[in-house]
């Protein structure tokens, strides 16, 4: 079975920048999305942004459109989120998540496999 496995979150001051990646391995899907997710503590997951492999075509939530990039590497079989302008507020886990076929969602529910979370901090 796949796996999707998060890294590069961590502690950085407001206005820094983070890059997040996402690594997919074991999927055997012709087609599929991969979507970034936040859960801060007390709060409900929160969909960022996606982008399917197949031809990179892209969707972002207004809580982060200008801020936050994302990209993909099909040879290496992983997402980017750049993250820039980070605010107190972006502090949370952040998740990755693939949803299969050529679909653009950044619904929690409609993603089938998740990585275990990489933690985003940021505070002075």
């Amino acid at each position: 079975q796949g796996q999707l496995v998060e890294s590069g979150g961590g502690l950085v001051q407001p206005g820094g920048s983070l890059r997040l990646s996402c690594a997919a391995s074991g999927f055997t899907f012709d087609y599929y999305s991969i979507g970034w997710f936040r859960q801060a503590p007390g709060k409900e997951r929160e969909g960022l942004s996606c982008i399917t492999m197949s031809d990179g075509t892209t969707y972002y939530a207004d809580s982060v459109k200008g801020r936050f990039i994302v990209s993909r590497d099909n040879a290496r079989n992983t997402v980017y989120l750049q993250m820039n302008s980070l605010k107190p507020e972006d502090t949370a886990i952040y998740y990755c998540a693939l949803i299969q076929g050529l679909v653009l969602s950044i619904t929690p529910e409609q993603h089938d496999y998740w990585g275990q979370g990489t933690q985003v901090t940021v505070a002075s």
